[in-house]
């Protein structure tokens, strides 16, 4: 270890590995056999669990880029066996925690703005930006280079592809692409992946079924997902997320090029 600069108010669990010229702040706490790379910067407000890797140049617990101004402390809070890759960037929350769940991951360059919050098994890809306030479902995919637009909700087990904006929220189990953001299907190859049946499966084909091709408009199509898709914890999931959106879900293009 050389050249660092630990604060000795900072709080290091067991076995955690720390590489040259890092800085970790006053008011930190680190989990036991936690790795932290060369020139990572981590500052007051971090909460780091245990099992984590943090790479070279990133820094987590810097004050949000908001311009509404707070004197609420706020904290960072990462769980368990999270990697943060090279130079991504976690800022605290302004009038509430940031908070990263358990297994996530955040490929190099990710921004992850104030309150966001990322629920465990979340991939975050190279370069993505995710604004203030964004919620990522568990299990949710972030492509690479994407941009979240703030108060927009991501649903789990969903796949956002590389380069998308998103600007309305995204509903579990299903894929999203283009430009404009689009539905493109349920995301099959990750619910096989999850250990997902094939009657839960065709339980979410038919409720997405009934709510991107029914011509229904959409309060009327979930009142048909209630009366013809029988009662799953899939199928709970599909409303509850639908009908606690504020911002609208993602459309479907027709065989025109209209948005439906």
């Amino acid at each position: 270890m050389k050249q660092s600069d630990i604060h000795p108010s900072a709080t290091l669990g067991k076995a955690v590995t720390i590489g040259s010229f890092v800085t970790i702040q006053e008011d930190v706490v680190i989990g036991d056999g936690t790795y932290i790379g060369p020139h990572v910067t981590i500052m007051s407000g971090s909460r780091i669990g245990k099992h984590c890797q943090i790479f070279s140049g990133a820094v987590i617990g810097a004050g949000s880029q908001d311009r509404k101004s707070t004197t609420l402390t706020t904290y960072v809070e990462i769980g368990d066996y999270t990697v943060i890759r090279e130079f991504a960037t976690l800022n605290r929350g302004t009038f509430g925690n940031t908070v990263i769940g358990s297994h996530v991951l955040l490929m190099a360059y990710v921004h992850v703005a104030h309150d966001c919050i990322i629920e465990d098994h979340v991939t975050v890809t190279n370069a993505a930006q995710l604004a203030g306030h964004v919620q990522l479902h568990h299990h949710a995919v972030i492509g690479g280079m994407a941009a979240v637009h703030q108060f927009m909700r991501v649903g789990a087990y969903s796949m956002v592809a590389s380069k998308s904006i998103v600007r309305k929220d995204v509903p579990p189990f299903i894929k999203v692409a283009r430009e404009p953001l689009r539905y493109c299907g349920i995301n099959l190859v990750a619910l096989q992946r999850n250990g997902f049946t094939k009657a839960q499966c065709d339980t979410i084909y038919h409720s997405y079924r009934l709510i991107y091709h029914s011509q229904l408009l959409l309060p009327l199509a979930l009142e048909e997902v209630d009366k013809q898709v029988l009662c799953t914890q899939e199928k709970e999931m599909i409303l509850s997320f639908i009908r606690g959106s504020h911002k609208g879900i993602v459309k479907k293009n027709n065989a025109y090029g209209t948005i439906l």
